[in-house]
């Protein structure tokens, strides 16, 4: 029924917006399925670029509801970057009831993926159905993120050949900055006494973070948001919290801070603030690029954790 009201809205969107042109009609036109590949997209792609973002700032895409108006920019793209490994549920009636003919490149091609929260506790069933045998959220990994980069230079140099140096030459710059932020991460998370480690989020965002950088995360839902954590997976929660001391607890940009609130009462640890997982923030709120983002939930961490 979605996939057929989406459709009907396109129909329509499509009648009167037949004189529709982008801004400039020489760049490549380029739909990002949420922020924090659309800013890969803009420091790969520069003024070459034409980008629209699907899901949003503080948006969450594992629950997003696609709209004519994305099926609109669907249809009329060059290029659709995605995530891939189940992270946009959204994606496949979105693509259908645009009939575009645009490649969609998912950009966790070549990520050595891990096993997802579903997969590690052996659920089977609907859970591992809809959100796939792996974590989605490779991005957490600065590792992964220039992997997603080169991903998106291969798709911009196939698209639009003429300006491949170009695209080539901004990624490699912008490589350098990723390797000075990686430095940062690496820097800040080995100042945290291992001890101190063990931290909870609202959901299982950071899993490649962990893998990578030496933090452990918990968290009461799994690798999406669109299921409730049940009362008996609170109260685990709430007893391995207590057992192994976890030093913090956070929100989450895009999720309701009421469940994190309740845990955190329970075990009397306080909120150290909101980390950045699934989408990047609005301008001017600390987290608008994914290097700021990397740098704001460093920060965080450590200011929860050793107070500085």
């Amino acid at each position: 029924m979605k996939a057929l009201k989406l459709a009907a809205g396109l129909n329509v969107i499509l009648l009167l917006t037949a004189g529709y042109s982008p801004a400039s009609a020489e760049a490549l036109k380029v739909v990002s399925s949420f922020t924090v590949i659309s800013d890969f997209a803009k420091n790969v792609g520069g003024d070459k670029v034409s980008i629209t973002t699907l899901v949003g700032p503080d948006g969450d895409a594992h629950v997003y509801e696609p709209k004519p108006a994305d099926a609109v920019a669907v249809a009329g793209a060059d290029v659709v970057l995605v995530n891939g490994l189940h992270f946009e549920g959204f994606l496949p009636r979105l693509v259908e009831a645009s009939a575009t003919k645009a490649p969609i490149v998912e950009l966790t091609k070549g990520v050595e993926p891990i096993k997802s929260a579903e997969e590690d506790h052996g659920d089977s069933g609907a859970a591992k159905e809809e959100h796939g045998a792996y974590d989605p959220h490779a991005f957490q990994s600065i590792r992964n993120a220039k992997i997603y980069v080169q991903n998106i230079v291969d798709a911009f140099c196939t698209a639009d050949a003429t300006n491949c140096d170009s695209y080539k030459t901004n990624a490699a710059a912008y490589t350098k900055k990723l390797d000075a932020t990686e430095a940062e991460v690496k820097a800040a998370i080995a100042s945290i006494p291992e001890s101190k480690r063990l931290i909870i989020t609202s959901h299982d965002a950071f899993g490649y973070f962990q893998h990578e950088y030496g933090l452990k995360f918990l968290a009461p839902e799994g690798i999406s948001t669109d299921s409730e954590a049940s009362a008996a997976d609170i109260v685990a929660l709430i007893k391995q919290v207590k057992e192994d001391k976890a030093s913090a607890i956070f929100v989450e940009n895009i999720t309701n801070p009421r469940l994190i609130e309740q845990i955190a009462s329970e075990t009397k640890l306080n909120v150290g603030g909101t980390l950045f997982s699934d989408a990047l923030s609005k301008p001017d709120e600390g987290a608008a690029t994914y290097i700021d983002m990397m740098h704001h939930n460093i920060a965080t961490f450590k200011k929860a954790i050793l107070g500085s």
